[in-house]
Parts: structure tokens; sequence; C-alpha cells
């Protein structure tokens, strides 16, 4: 039985990438997972993906381009501030500019240079780089 379906989808899509596969089918999903899909198609680390709803819990099938080098949750989450934003930048992300932090805010999920120019703190879910 799986736990945590959000860690389970982005360690498929790590293995997959270090495989070097360009498809992966993804299931069991969810709508937290399908909202980091989003934000990873849109700053450029997946190509595209697609939902199916097969009425047990969902599939998923991502096209990936190769341009992931790492991919995981954040456990636990932590909360953050404005000023926390860069200590968990050097603990997450290799090096500056190079990555993002995925945040959920109150206005939903986004990247931690978002966050900064919104001027929202929020919860850690996970990192791209």
């Amino acid at each position: 039985m799986l736990q945590d379906v959000l860690a389970g989808i982005l360690s498929q899509i790590k293995n997959a990438e270090m495989k070097r596969k360009t498809e992966l089918v993804a299931k069991p999903t969810s709508k937290l997972a399908l909202n980091i899909l989003d934000i990873l198609k849109k700053e450029g680390y997946i190509a595209s993906y697609e939902y199916k709803d097969d009425k047990r819990g969902g599939i998923i099938t991502i096209q990936l381009n190769g341009h992931i080098n790492n991919i995981g949750v954040v456990k636990p989450r932590y909360s953050l501030k404005l000023d926390e934003f860069e200590k968990f930048e050097k603990r997450y992300l290799p090096a500056k500019d190079f990555g993002r932090l995925i945040i959920s805010t109150s206005s939903g999920l986004i990247t931690h240079t978002e966050a900064k120019e919104k001027k929202k703190g929020g919860v850690l879910v996970a990192y791209v780089y």
C-alpha cells in the first residue's frame, strides 16, 4: 500500500530520468501531484503530461525531456517565512538560481522565485533541479 502518492510519483520521475526514458506512466495520482506537474511543465522540466481517470486513482502519462537532475519531496514539510528562503535554498538546491523549491501558499502552489516576488510565505513541499 502506497503511503505518500506525491513522493512515489516524484521518485518514479527521478528513476526514469536516470534511465534516460522519454515517457513514464505513473499511478495512482492526486491533485497535489497534478499541480506540481503543472509547475514542472511551466518551468520546462517536463515536456507534457496527460491525466486519465480510471476510477481507481487515475493514471498520468508524463513526457520527459531530460532536464531533471534531482527531484524529491521535503519531509517534514517546513513552514517558510520570507526571510527563510535562502536557508532552504542552500539546503535543497546545489547553487543559487539553479533549480526551484515548490511552496504551498494560500494562493496555491508556486515556486520560491514567485513567492519572493509576491512576498508570500508558505509550506515547503518539493524541490527540483
